[in-house]
């Protein structure tokens, strides 16, 4: 290793004693590197980890993925959110089986064309499954070198993104990829993190950082923008014991997951008046209020949802199921409580079904 430098060995010595025991590092198979950094993408990795293992028991390989039906991929990703994510696994590996033989392909301009592989997940399978001397730029590498680096630019801007891709690629030792990459991920995980430990640190010494005092100060944040406030309103429709659920389109917010119906309320109404005017223009069906239920807010990139759901009944009685005239959705339901499990549901939805769950009041219908 006389050919490293301080700072590669010094990475490299610290993975070897501290590289943690993940699912796909126990063989570097492409299909289970590639699952891997889809999922940890946007994801705590202890939590990630799980999905991981979940994902690649039902789907071991990547014809069994190119043959699954998308009602099941999105399932197994709920909890994960950006479900964009989990339709171009599966649009890439019917393609890989198509066109590449079922295998991740080796040319990272063809593994950019797949969907959904941009220019970190075709370094981080390149490298780690074949590697291949191509670099990756995460969160966490952007930390460790924003620091050593001292980038004083903010972290997003494409003068930082061009310095941290640039210095990402001339710092990979030759026949090393795999290894020095996960090293310097881990590390910015594991030491060099939003909180960085730098008593722990081995790489104090050569940190323009911590030289200057200014740790803390990098890398640089990007300009956060407020969320922006959304309220909205649903209508949980029980009729007989069953509640009706509706598929949202392929375009725009959510699309192909289940929901139940509502809106966004308009200026001059309450939640409550909301939700009926919704049922009578996405469904023509003429409801009212039996009570509020919840509450319910939950944070997303952009905005932040308020979420009033309702407790809802027809006005008129109908014999058996009703058949919606549907303008704002693909597909209706009627379920049982216990069959909503096994549908996709946005993250407020679902926390509202785990509410009515826990809650006695709606013991008759759960």
């Amino acid at each position: 290793m006389s050919d490293l430098t301080p700072l590669q060995k010094t990475l490299l010595d610290w993975f070897e004693e501290n590289r943690r025991d993940l699912p796909w590092r126990k063989r570097y198979d492409p299909y289970e590197v590639w699952i891997s950094e889809v999922i940890l993408q946007q994801t705590q990795m202890d939590r990630g980890v799980q999905y991981i293992e979940r994902f690649l028991e039902r789907f071991p390989t990547m014809e069994s993925l190119a043959e699954a039906d998308e009602e099941e991929v999105l399932k197994l990703w709920e909890g994960l959110g950006y479900y964009a994510r989990a339709r171009n696994l599966l649009l890439a590996a019917r393609q890989m089986v198509a066109e590449h033989g079922g295998t991740f392909p080796e040319d990272v301009q063809t593994a950019r064309a797949l969907p959904g592989v941009g220019r970190y997940t075709a370094g981080a399978v390149l490298s780690q499954a074949y590697n291949q001397e191509e670099p990756i730029v995460d969160a966490n590498v952007e930390r460790v070198l924003s620091r050593l680096f001292d980038v004083d630019a903010p972290i997003k801007s494409s003068q930082a993104q061009s310095f941290l891709w640039e210095t990402a690629r001339s710092l990979i030792p030759k026949g090393r990829a795999r290894e020095f990459n996960q090293a310097i991920m881990e590390f910015g995980n594991l030491i060099c993190g939003k909180k960085p430990s730098c008593m722990l640190c081995p790489l104090t010494e050569q940190c323009e950082a911590h030289y200057l005092g200014i740790v803390d100060h990098r890398p640089v944040p990007a300009e956060r923008r407020p969320a922006v406030p959304v309220e909205v309103a649903s209508g949980v429709l029980v009729h007989k014991g069953y509640i009706f659920i509706q598929k949202r389109p392929e375009d725009g917010v959510w699309p192909g997951l289940w929901e139940f119906p509502g809106g966004n309320v308009e200026k001059g109404e309450t939640p409550a008046e909301c939700v009926v005017r919704e049922f009578m223009e996405e469904l023509e069906w003429d409801v009212e209020t039996a009570e509020k239920i919840a509450i319910i807010r939950h944070g997303y990139t952009t905005f932040k949802v308020t979420l009033s759901a309702f407790l809802l009944r027809f006005k008129d009685e109908h014999e058996g199921w009703p058949e919606p005239v549907l303008h704002a959705a693909t597909e209706g339901q009627w379920v049982s409580f216990a069959e909503l499990g096994k549908y996709t549901f946005p993250a407020g939805h679902r926390k509202l079904i785990d509410m009515i769950a826990r809650d006695m009041r709606y013991a008759w219908f759960v």
